[in-house]
């Protein structure tokens, strides 16, 4: 287990108790539990989680923990379902944010000689901001482009000579490809790419690396605990280091919620230290890591989660097996002619469910053999046997924002 540090552990107690002394969201959720009487992290793991339903209830804004006062911005995250959820930030939650993003460019390799191209949405949403915040707090050149326009985006890296592209997997891939069909990789001066928000798999993470000529690395971060920023992979790319002055991690069963060992695969469930405006506490992100135990080769002292694999929402059941995209990922990845690219689609017809996925092909690639051999993979490794039509690369969709990989259309 990831042993959480007496420093860590005096942190949250004497959180828990300020938030329990004060008519704010946690002295509800924590009535009737002895805060006082916790002693130690074994006490801690009893707590109940927070949810994302719990902070939807406290819309809009029931998470506040200080007055109203020392507010002096909200966030929203881009919920796809129902109410959002709204995250206030006191002064010091932006600065402590901007300091871990930062750390995370720093980690990167990025220095005040770098230009930083952003790309994320700005707005409620906490991306484009991030990286902004982020990037002056290091002292680099910010050219704050935010998504969509393409010929424009393209342009302007030209003409600044961006040397570091900040964007989602998908919004990446699509510039890579559009920059080697119009034929301008030579007057592309990118050497890094920090990549956040969405999990992307060995295929995607190679294409974009050697169509931008770039080396990549992945930030982690979500809306409730400050966005991105709290996590990234370093050069050796074995994990993502994140900051445990500021988030402590736990990574736990989806199904039991009891805590599992080191290099277990299990849901992150995250508590803040620092954060004023809307402290968590054993928050449950519904994304799938797990903690890599030992040192790194870069000699950094901070832990390490492994690339998100996916989220505990993403599975979908068919046929009575648990299937999650990032198996697709890595079963892509050992057959010849498939791209990184794919969809699938889940239909009930008379009465059995019928999976199909979509897969791009790369240039000249024999489609029959890509069909056999994703099918035949697929049933060895995950069980069952799906309808595979491959199809041409460009062919799927491209998005600025999260890609959409599965599409259910069973209820």
């Amino acid at each position: 287990m990831s042993n959480m540090t007496d420093l860590q552990f005096d942190i949250i107690k004497e959180q828990m108790l300020n938030l329990t002394g004060r008519d704010c969201f946690y002295k509800k959720k924590l009535e009737g539990i002895d805060v006082a009487g916790i002693e130690n992290e074994e006490d801690f793991r009893t707590l109940p989680f927070t949810q994302k339903s719990d902070l939807r209830d406290a819309y809009p804004l029931g998470l506040m923990a200080v007055p109203e006062e020392e507010i002096v911005r909200i966030h929203s995250s881009s919920g796809t379902t129902g109410t959002p959820v709204i995250i206030p930030y006191t002064k010091k939650d932006i600065e402590d944010w901007a300091i871990q993003f930062a750390r995370c460019y720093a980690m990167a390799g990025v220095t005040n000689l770098d230009r930083i191209h952003i790309t994320p949405g700005y707005g409620l949403w906490t991306a484009g901001i991030g990286f902004q915040n982020g990037a002056e707090r290091l002292g680099a050149m910010t050219i704050p482009m935010g998504p969509g326009n393409t010929d424009k985006q393209l342009r302007m890296m030209q003409d600044m000579k961006s040397t570091v592209l900040c964007a989602t997997s998908s919004y990446a891939l699509l510039l890579a490809e559009e920059i080697e069909k119009r034929g301008i990789g030579n007057r592309i001066f990118l050497k890094k790419g920090i990549i956040g928000s969405e999990r992307w798999g060995e295929k995607m993470r190679k294409r974009i690396a050697n169509e931008l000529g770039v080396q990549l690395f992945d930030v982690y971060g979500l809306t409730e605990v400050y966005g991105p920023g709290i996590a990234i992979s370093c050069e050796h790319e074995a994990g993502m280091h994140y900051w445990d002055d500021y988030v402590y991690i736990e990574i736990i069963d989806p199904k039991t919620g009891k805590n599992l060992p080191d290099g277990e695969l299990g849901e992150i469930v995250i508590t803040t230290l620092k954060k004023e405006g809307a402290p968590l506490i054993r928050y449950r992100t519904h994304d799938l890591s797990r903690i890599i135990p030992g040192e790194c080769k870069c000699g950094s002292k901070y832990p390490r989660i492994d690339t998100i694999m996916g989220r505990t929402d993403d599975m979908v059941k068919v046929k009575g097996v648990n299937i999650f995209p990032s198996q697709i990922d890595s079963l892509l990845k050992d057959v010849e002619g498939a791209s990184s690219e794919f969809q699938i689609m889940i239909d009930h017809m008379n009465g059995k469910d019928i999976m199909t996925i979509f897969v791009e092909t790369t240039e000249g690639a024999n489609k029959y053999e890509v069909e056999n051999e994703l099918a035949a993979a697929f049933k060895s490794k995950i069980g069952m046997t799906p309808i595979v039509k491959p199809v041409d690369l460009g062919d799927l969709p491209r998005s600025e924002k999260k890609s959409t990989r599965v599409f259910d259309n069973r209820y």
